[in-house]
């Protein structure tokens, strides 16, 4: 009993651990994850400024179709690091030079949204992305020049700034509520240093199509899914419970 719990509590906590905790996430916009045309905008966003570094090596190009786009589609304006629609979305970047370049290989990101999530819940993981896509800011003591709030120190640049702009944050020390010798710093803001393409609206609706699209990708057939459910508890409720209902009654009509 207890190697069991032992083993379900390692399986646990790092869910909890990537879902909670540190810097308070924003709720994505859960409306989008049915939208059609932001699983759209939001393969598109994939592919033109993520699929560089990160594959999804679980999803074909030609899989799209089932978010309303065609393979002629496909050929036209999203094939870049593919020669057919039959293809994985993968990237061309091996690990090695991933590692060299970041000191880290990029993840596929073909369950990003169930692994950063509560247990595998694609909503929390949704809140995590929405939050951290939108959390980088300028940071001098980086290698790569950029940090976030969600994931602090991490390895990947801010590949959006051209987007969303280039921002500072800004700390305030404070005493550490467990620890009366010791400061952290708490999170006040954040301040433009240089204006994006995009307005800040603009750029949130961006994120919020990239993170809907990604939370298709690591379940496909969720919708599918969730319909099939309310089919069987329709039949279980109107069909096989009257008739084993029935059958109750007719096994015990003789038993007083």
């Amino acid at each position: 009993m207890k190697k069991t719990i032992l083993i379900l509590l390692a399986a646990i906590a790092p869910a909890v651990f990537a879902a909670g905790g540190g810097h308070p996430l924003d709720r994505a916009p859960k409306e989008r994850f049915n939208d059609v045309q932001s699983l759209q905008r939001g393969a598109q966003m994939f592919v033109n400024y993520c699929l560089a570094c990160h594959g999804l090596q679980s999803m074909r190009y030609n899989r799209l179709k089932d978010i309303g786009i065609a393979d002629q589609q496909v050929k036209d304006n999203l094939l870049f690091s593919a020669e057919k629609v039959g293809e994985l979305m993968t990237t061309s970047m091996t690990r090695k030079d991933g590692k060299d370049w970041f000191g880290a290989a990029p993840p596929d990101l073909s369950v990003i949204a169930r692994s950063r999530g509560a247990i595998g819940n694609s909503g929390a993981g949704a809140d995590w992305l929405y939050t951290y896509l939108r959390t980088f800011y300028r940071d001098a003591g980086r290698d790569s020049g950029w940090n976030n709030l969600v994931f602090p120190n991490v390895g990947m640049p801010h590949v959006l700034y051209e987007l969303q702009g280039e921002q500072t944050a800004r700390f305030v020390k404070e005493k550490d509520p467990h620890d009366a010798a010791k400061t952290v710093d708490r999170f006040e803001g954040f301040d433009i240093v240089k204006p994006g393409r995009m307005n800040k609206l603009e750029y949130d609706n961006a994120m919020a199509d990239l993170v809907a699209f990604l939370v298709w990708v690591a379940e496909p057939v969720a919708a599918e899914r969730r319909t099939l459910g309310i089919w069987v508890l329709l039949f279980l409720g109107l069909i096989l419970f009257p008739c084993a209902w029935l059958l109750n009654r007719a096994y015990w009509k003789d038993i007083h």
